[in-house]
C-alpha cells in the first residue's frame, strides 16, 4: 500500500522533470561562431546548442564579396590595366547537419568568391584570382529562425605576389 502511494505521489514529480528537461533541450542558440581565410576562401565555423536530439538542421552562410580578377601572361606578369576587373556581390554556401544525441551541432561552411562571370583573357593567357574581401558574414540556422553576424572585414590581400601588375 505505501509503495503503491509512493508511486502516485512521485509519478507527477517525474514527469514534470522529464518535460523541464525537454523544454531546455529545445532553445536553439550560437555558442561561438568564426570565420577564417583559407586562401581565397572564407571558412565560417560555428558551434549551436538547444537543438532536440537528433534533430536535421539547415545552416547558411552568407557574406558579401569582392574579388579581383587578372589575366596572367607566360611570363608571369599582368600585361595590361585592362586586364584586370572587379566584381561584387553576395555569396552563400548551405548544408545540413544532424544534432546527435547531444543536441549540439559543430560544423563550418565554406564561402567562395563570386564568379568572374564574363570576364575572359586573351589566348596565351590565364584567369587568376589577385585578392577577395569578405563582409557582413554570417550564419543562419534557417530552420529555426536563428542568426548571428561575424564582426569583421576578411581581406586576403595579394594572391599573386608574383605577378607583375596583379595587385
Amino acid at each position: 500500500m505505501f509503495r503503491r502511494l509512493l508511486i502516485a505521489l512521485c509519478a507527477p514529480l517525474i514527469l514534470v522533470v522529464a518535460l523541464a528537461t525537454t523544454a531546455q533541450a529545445d532553445s536553439p542558440h550560437f555558442v561561438r561562431v568564426s570565420a577564417q581565410l583559407s586562401g581565397a576562401d572564407l571558412t565560417v565555423s560555428f558551434k549551436e546548442a538547444g537543438l532536440g536530439t537528433n534533430q536535421l538542421i539547415d545552416y547558411t552562410a552568407t557574406a558579401d564579396a569582392t574579388a579581383v580578377y587578372v589575366c596572367v601572361n607566360k611570363g608571369g606578369g599582368n600585361p595590361s590595366a585592362s586586364n584586370k576587373t572587379s566584381v561584387s556581390g553576395p555569396v552563400s554556401a548551405s548544408d545540413t547537419f544532424s544534432s546527435g544525441k547531444n543536441g549540439q551541432v559543430t560544423a563550418s561552411l565554406t564561402l567562395q568568391p563570386p564568379s568572374s562571370g564574363s570576364f575572359s583573357c586573351p589566348p596565351g593567357q590565364s584567369e587568376e584570382i589577385a585578392s577577395v574581401t569578405y563582409t557582413n558574414v554570417t550564419i543562419s540556422d534557417t530552420t529555426n529562425g536563428v542568426t548571428e553576424s561575424i564582426s569583421g572585414t576578411f581581406t586576403t590581400g595579394c594572391l599573386l605576389p608574383k605577378v607583375r601588375g596583379a595587385c
